[in-house]
């Protein structure tokens, strides 16, 4: 896909493999920014890449040397690339790089190569043993010996997080969060530390790797000194030169909290840089780096390294200020019990971004909108920042156009006039509120332990924001405010969201499987409830025709008011902590596939020739200095192919 932006074209599809497909996007109005702004975007952008090592190794434990020994093959390879074998072998290397590890990064489950071991084995032995990531007193064969088990063999570590029911969930989960310890005494570790949190608790076990010694469990925290020492030794020196070119005082404050807890480990400091960086609503130039999502903790404490680069998109953020400025009439008004809404809704931030840089679990595959900080207790307090990242939704538009898919999978000609006209307003318009106000809406009741829910609470979570921007999309409010342009737009959202959590997201599951992903739990758990308790008045059916299966929407209003229900549902689960409410309804709903639905759809996708995961190549940002190495400006550049920039990174950034 080319865009003709009047004098130049921009090409947005990089490359597609296996279940994915690469894009780039572009960074409008870099070049408009100050010689301070763009300074500190190529700072913060160097922070963003030097902790790309933490997360291989927290998704796990044999990650870094699996993507090293695959590495080094590639590059010093003299055979004939040409065969099938080594094009499966690329393959598979390139998708080790997207997940940053051998798991899938959204099933979780392993993924095994579509070539054999003993041809890897002549490709290792073809490369000389010095060029190796051996361990220290390691010879080829026994590395060989103790990896290809690790990748061969499906069995072996086969998830990255496992959340069924019944099991038990740390000790069958490959993620390095933990080491010899079982989820019984995990819980009962950090419950006790819990007990002493008091009405400002940290978030306890957020930046460390529980491990048992001795017959005793100790954290392992990440930090200068630490576990991951060298990788954020490099990240704080390059916060470091950030804060020499901060916007203002308040920035240069966020900055140097955040060093300092990443100095120390105390999470103590880290509330207070989150609620600093709250407060910081002046700075043009923005950014998340640290320890921040939980979802790949089959606990759901422990968090993964990340970080995003990004200013404001000034005349796109007026719609977000729109909403946050309404946040506490959406409250008000919510369908939930009053016991569980804000009496006064605080510190509701939002604003829509131009993303610079990508790191850590938000690359290659990103979030479009992210609320933050996930402490409970700061939400409360202090309230959210919201943001909607615009020119990845954009670059996301452009490369799905006239791929087919809607033709496909849609139930006719009004519903694809409806998603035609409406479908990219009522999309972001839902991510806005899912982030701005659904994130931000309720509270717990008094005593309510934020993790009561366990391995349920994202899927919760999630399915509360979601359900309050489907709640309040249709409403003569948003007209009011001149959000939507008329009483028909919300219909777009609706379709495609119950399309999508009933049939065309399963694209994403391979055959056999259940759904294990939070997300897609949640948009399942909507649609497939909404499904069920809406069958008496027919409001959403699927139907069959020609063979084909079709989601079919009979009446918006009375799927509105399912909505409605269900949300009133989830908030009380999660205000009360009621963790068997949560297992019920994820288990139910969220989880099962219909095994025939789910092969017509495969079908029906496999024709259309489109990759179900989409992730990004980053711009490459190259800092132009004086004589005496002072950076007179920055450029930015859009042509570095996939495999060009992991093998770099791999290169420049291998801290670990």
């Amino acid at each position: 896909m080319k865009e003709n932006s009047g004098h130049e074209s921009f090409e947005y599809v990089v490359e597609q493999f296996a279940d994915l497909q690469l894009l780039r996007y572009r960074v409008p109005g870099f070049e408009n920014l100050s010689l301070r702004q763009k300074t500190l975007v190529y700072y913060l952008s160097q922070a963003a890449l030097e902790g790309r090592d933490i997360l291989f190794d927290q998704n796990g434990r044999y990650n870094l040397q699996i993507r090293r020994l695959l590495e080094v093959v590639y590059e010093d390879y003299q055979g004939d690339r040409a065969t099938e074998e080594f094009r499966a072998f690329e393959v598979y290397l390139k998708r080790v790089w997207f997940s940053n590890g051998i798991y899938h990064h959204y099933a979780c489950d392993k993924f095994v190569p579509d070539f054999s071991e003993d041809y890897l084995r002549g490709l290792v032995a073809s490369v000389e043993e010095e060029r190796l990531p051996l361990e220290q007193g390691e010879t080829r064969e026994a590395m060989c010996g103790k990896l290809f088990p690790v990748i061969f063999d499906s069995s072996v570590m086969p998830k990255r997080v496992n959340q069924t029911d019944g099991e038990d969930l740390v000790l069958t989960s490959a993620a390095n969060y933990y080491s010899g310890v079982t989820q019984k005494e995990a819980e009962a570790f950090y419950a006790a530390q819990k007990a002493q949190g008091g009405d400002e608790p940290v978030m306890f076990g957020m930046n460390s790797r529980l491990v048992k010694e001795n017959g005793c469990l100790k954290e392992e925290v990440w930090k200068v000194g630490g576990m991951y020492g060298p990788a954020i030794e490099k990240i704080v020196a390059w916060l470091e030169k950030a804060a020499t070119v901060a916007e203002n005082d308040s920035q240069r404050k966020v900055i140097s909290l955040l060093v300092e807890f990443y100095k120390t480990g105390d999470l103590k400091l880290f509330d207070e840089y989150s609620i600093e960086w709250l407060k910081d609503t002046r700075s043009h130039v923005d950014f998340v780096n640290g320890f921040i999502e939980s979802y790949g903790d089959p606990l759901g404490m422990k968090a993964s390294w990340e970080s995003i680069v990004n200013f404001k998109d000034v005349e796109a953020t007026s719609r977000t200020e729109i909403i946050s400025a309404s946040a506490q009439w959406f409250e008000d008004h919510s369908p939930v019990d009053s016991r569980f809404r804000k009496e006064q809704v605080t510190g509701v931030s939002a604003k829509v971004i131009t993303a610079a840089m990508l790191g850590g679990d938000l690359y290659p595959s990103t979030a479009i909108g992210i609320n933050l900080p996930n402490s409970n207790w700061i939400r409360s307090v202090h309230g959210s920042k919201s943001v909607t990242i615009g020119n990845l939704i954009d670059a996301y538009n452009k490369a799905a156009r006239g791929s087919g898919f809607r033709e496909e999978f849609v139930y006719g000609d009004v519903e694809r006039n409806l998603l035609d006209r409406y479908a990219d307003l009522t999309d972001n318009l839902h991510t806005d509120l899912h982030e701005c106000v659904g994130h931000g809406s309720g509270k717990l009741l008094p005593g309510v332990d934020p993790d009561a829910l366990k391995a349920y609470g994202s899927t919760i979570e999630e399915a509360r924001a979601d359900l309050f921007g489907l709640y309040y999309l249709p409403d003569t409010k948003l007209v009011e405010l001149g959000l939507t342009p008329d009483a028909e737009a919300y219909k777009a959202e609706y379709y495609s969201y119950m399309m999508n959590g009933l049939m065309t997201q399963l694209v994403r599951i391979e055959p056999g499987c259940n759904v294990e992903e939070a997300h897609m739990r949640n948009r399942q758990l909507i649609a497939r409830w909404a499904l069920e308790h809406g069958a008496d008045t027919r409001a959403v059916e699927l139907v069959r025709r020609e063979g084909k299966t079709y989601v079919k929407v009979n009446d918006y209003q009375e799927l509105r008011r399912l909505f409605g229900r269900l949300l009133a549902e989830v908030q009380r689960i999660k205000s009360e902590g009621d963790y068997e409410a949560a297992r019920r309804l994820v288990e139910k709903y969220g989880v099962q596939v219909d095994p025939e639905l789910h092969a017509e759809v495969l079908a029906r996708y496999r024709t259309l020739h489109l990759a179900p995961y989409k992730g990004f190549v980053n711009p490459v940002y190259t800092a132009l200095t004086d004589d005496e190495g002072k950076i007179v400006d920055v450029k930015v550049d859009y042509t570095e192919g996939y495999a060009e920039q992991m093998l770099r990174y791999g290169r420049e950034y291998a801290n670990l």
